[in-house]
């Protein structure tokens, strides 16, 4: 789909036939979210390009199927960027990124991508070309509704053109690890480090960082304040190259199940203490956020007490003993009714 148009076409004529459409992007995420009983494919992932970029007002629109590597490389000639890194590539797309509301380490900073998204355009599920939010920070009207589409998977409609807020890159951006023990240390020292990231010791080695559990502390501002920042973090600190970051977005293994088990940052200890040693995970802890990476589901399930269990990527039978899915409350069937009359996008994907 290269035009808007032929989405919007496409979405109608799904529905005058009863055919359910798989919504996608780069296709990166198809293998996750629960499984889809759609007829036939509808991706955005040839609908790209620059919309509008305002350096002054530190805002971008990008169609849906543009890259996160291509909005890097254009904010990146004005000194700015755009503060999300989720799990993959550089290689997804904007639009995916917000329908999933892919976060990563350095959301212990900047939020989540419903606080960086500004506004949307999207083909609902009854063939309706919407916008809501704009292109300017101050813009409020419509905020809910844009808000209301990040995280939606898909089912509410197919997001067609995102706009953002990007942030000044920093002077220096430097990475360093600590024991993981030091956790708490960090909490009282005066730092404001942009990710704070806890990895387990087999996630550690596969990273190439030893073989015990680490604290990866990011580091971003002007030359002395970084430099400051590192003295008050004591002695054991060790500079790591920034491309561990990268690392750790791809750190999953190719089909593996991967699962998030989240819990209030006041009982955040409580959950890491109970994986197991061999378990290869990352936390971010000021959101009480475990993100596990080919741990077996049993042990999802076991957390279920503990922990709120969002699924990323499981096979059929573990989705299913999950039970019922975060979109079955009557809240949110109601919702989906309005934009989505026939549950004609991505069905079945939030259960």
């Amino acid at each position: 789909m290269t035009s808007v148009e032929s989405i919007r076409d496409a979405v109608r004529e799904a529905g005058a036939t009863g055919r359910g459409l798989r919504v996608s992007g780069a296709g990166t995420w198809l293998d996750a979210g629960r499984p889809v009983a759609a007829h036939a494919p509808i991706s955005t992932c040839t609908l790209r390009g620059i919309v509008e970029y305002e350096p002054g007002d530190l805002t971008l629109t990008a169609r849906a199927g543009t890259t996160l590597a291509e909005i890097a490389e254009t904010t990146a000639a004005e000194r700015q960027w755009l503060a999300l890194d989720p799990a993959g590539s550089p290689s997804g797309t904007i639009g995916a990124t917000v329908a999933t509301a892919s976060a990563g380490p350095l959301s212990h900073a900047f939020g989540l991508p419903r606080d960086v998204v500004l506004g949307v355009e999207v083909v609902t599920g009854d063939g309706q070309l919407v916008r809501g939010g704009g292109r300017v920070v101050k813009n409020v009207a419509g905020f809910d509704l844009a808000r209301l589409f990040v995280g939606s998977w898909g089912t509410l409609g197919v997001i067609t053109e995102v706009t953002v807020r990007l942030r000044a890159l920093p002077d220096v951006d430097e990475t360093v690890t600590l024991p993981a023990a030091a956790l708490a240390a960090v909490g009282r020292a005066p730092v404001l480090p942009i990710a704070l990231e806890l990895i387990t010791g087999p996630l550690a080695a596969r990273l190439g960082l030893g073989a015990d559990p680490l604290l990866l502390v990011r580091l971003a501002g002007n030359a002395e304040s970084v430099a400051t920042q590192r003295r008050a973090l004591g002695d054991d600190v060790r500079a790591v190259p920034g491309d561990v970051w990268s690392a750790l977005r791809a750190a999953e293994p190719a089909g593996a199940p991967v699962w998030r088990a989240s819990t209030r940052p006041t009982l955040f200890d409580s959950l890491w203490g109970v994986l197991p040693p061999d378990a290869v995970a990352h936390a971010t802890p000021r959101r009480g956020v475990v993100r596990c990476l080919g741990v077996d589901p049993s042990v999802m399930l076991a957390l279920r007490d503990h922990a709120t269990i969002i699924g990323e990527r499981l096979p059929a039978d573990a989705w299913r003993a999950l039970g019922a899915g975060p979109a079955a409350d009557p809240l949110s069937v109601g919702i989906r009714k309005r934009f989505d009359p026939v549950s004609l996008l991505n069905p079945g994907i939030l259960g």
